[in-house]
């Protein structure tokens, strides 16, 4: 009662809202005077407070943590407690997914609602598992059926097909009408990717070589082979000699004549700053290490994370940090571009990647899409409405609206102000569940309790 609505549209906020809830559902929005609460209804006074939709993680693997007690201990527990009441699981094991989706709808355990790809469909050797190895159109056919008949609701490719099987199984997701999801190939063009119908491209794969007045030659310089065993300083000499040809050949005809595709094809984004910033791009400044929110990640997630921080820092100079400065600076201005353009964007963040850490860094995600040119209505948008728009469910999620699923956040200062107001969480409604400050506290205490276990 009394709070102002944030619904998730481009509708302007509205003041002194009643939004009376019925079991799993949202009943009625109403001004506060024509509201009819019927007797006995639990109410909460939102005097000075804004709800907006609940926030949807569109890039995270719930299953980086490990199983059975890390997805349930330290990841459902911090997306919850962060507002996130909708995931899509990018890669994992679909027997766990669906063990872990049906505590969740069952009430056993407390978690968001989950959209999930299932293993990876990767070339050989496969960059991450579990996947499905694709060479041929026939292997590309019999993965895609085997999926779908264990009701996987995207398909998702990796970097290391090769262009037969990645165009194949384009064609096998399109007969069993189903979309595929994922990274351009190192193989093909993300302009090839978006005229095969790849739904989304996630992390911007693909996107900065596109933009290249070199594309093809620097994509086969990519894909070959050293004559002889480098040392990791060669590797990292060479690699950024290729990155900064990419920077340097940077041609605005070639970006706008991707962006058109995307555009033309309605090829969904999913940048996943978090991730780029925070690993891919890491630098000194990113290395996170005396973070506070550490002390919510159990100790072998954080083994496993510190040897990827280590790993991404190793062997490097200034001058490789430099270059990496100038690719975050390139991401965030593709970013801001093809936003400019129309081309649909969503929130994701590839949590539980090392130093990305879940429930939070959807937040830190919203904040770099506003540092990236979008309002905060925007990107407010890009975890909410667009979310709901991708998947299909504008009529069921996404947007505080009569009839719609009643997952809410409820925030003590105002979101269109300033992004970061997202993390100031007062109560979530999840799935019609009331969820106080106090109760999200204890789910914090939770996944803390947990990562303090030897």
């Amino acid at each position: 009662m009394h709070v102002t609505v944030i619904d998730g549209s481009d509708a302007q906020p509205l003041r002194n809202q009643t939004v009376v809830l019925r079991k799993e559902k949202i009943s009625s929005i109403r001004a506060d005077g024509d509201a009819d609460v019927p007797a006995g209804t639990r109410t909460v006074d939102g005097t000075g407070k804004y709800l907006i939709p609940g926030l949807a993680d569109m890039h995270i693997h719930l299953l980086g943590a490990g199983e059975p007690q890390g997805s349930r201990e330290f990841v459902l527990p911090l997306l919850v407690a962060n507002g996130i009441t909708t995931v899509r699981d990018m890669g994992g094991d679909v027997a766990q997914l669906k063990r872990l989706r049906a505590e969740i709808s069952s009430g056993k355990e407390i978690g968001p609602q989950i959209f999930f790809t299932g293993p990876y469909l990767d070339g050989d050797p496969p960059s991450f598992q579990p996947s499905i190895l694709v060479q041929n159109s026939a292997q590309a056919y019999a993965a895609v059926h085997l999926l779908k008949a264990e009701e996987v609701n995207f398909i998702k490719v990796q970097s290391r097909l090769k262009p037969e099987a990645y165009f194949a199984i384009a064609d096998a997701v399109k007969k069993e009408g189903m979309r595929f999801v994922g990274h351009v190939p190192d193989s093909i063009s993300a302009a090839q990717a978006s005229e095969a119908g790849q739904a989304s491209i996630e992390h911007l794969t693909g996107v900065m070589l596109g933009c290249s007045s070199r594309e093809d030659e620097l994509r086969k310089l990519q894909l070959v082979q050293p004559a002889h065993k480098e040392t990791a300083r060669q590797t990292i000499l060479r690699q950024r000699a290729w990155l900064q040809a990419v920077l340097d050949s940077y041609s605005e005809e070639k970006a706008h004549a991707l962006y058109g595709k995307f555009l033309a094809n309605h090829t969904w984004q999913v940048p996943t700053l978090p991730l780029l910033i925070d690993l891919v791009y890491l630098t000194p400044e990113h290395a996170h290490a005396a973070d506070s929110k550490m002390k919510y990640v159990p100790p072998k997630v954080r083994e496993f994370w510190r040897r990827g921080v280590l790993d991404a820092m190793s062997h490097k100079s200034a001058e490789d940090f430099a270059v990496r400065d100038q690719l975050v600076a390139a991401a965030f201005k593709e970013v801001r571009e093809m936003h400019g353009l129309g081309i649909p964007m969503m929130a994701g963040t590839d949590s539980t990647a090392p130093n990305v850490f879940p429930g939070f860094s959807l937040h830190e995600s919203m904040a770099d899409l506003v540092e990236a040119g979008f309002t905060p209505m925007e990107a407010l948008q890009a975890a909410t409405s667009k979310p709901a728009e991708f998947l299909g469910r504008s009529q069921q999620q996404g947007r505080i609206a009569t009839g719609q699923r009643a997952d809410l956040v409820l925030l003590d200062e105002d979101p269109l102000k300033d992004i970061h107001n997202t993390e100031k969480i007062f109560a979530v409604v999840l799935n019609g569940r009331l969820l106080m400050r106090a109760d999200l506290d204890g789910l914090l205490k939770k996944a803390e309790q947990f990562a303090a276990r030897p």
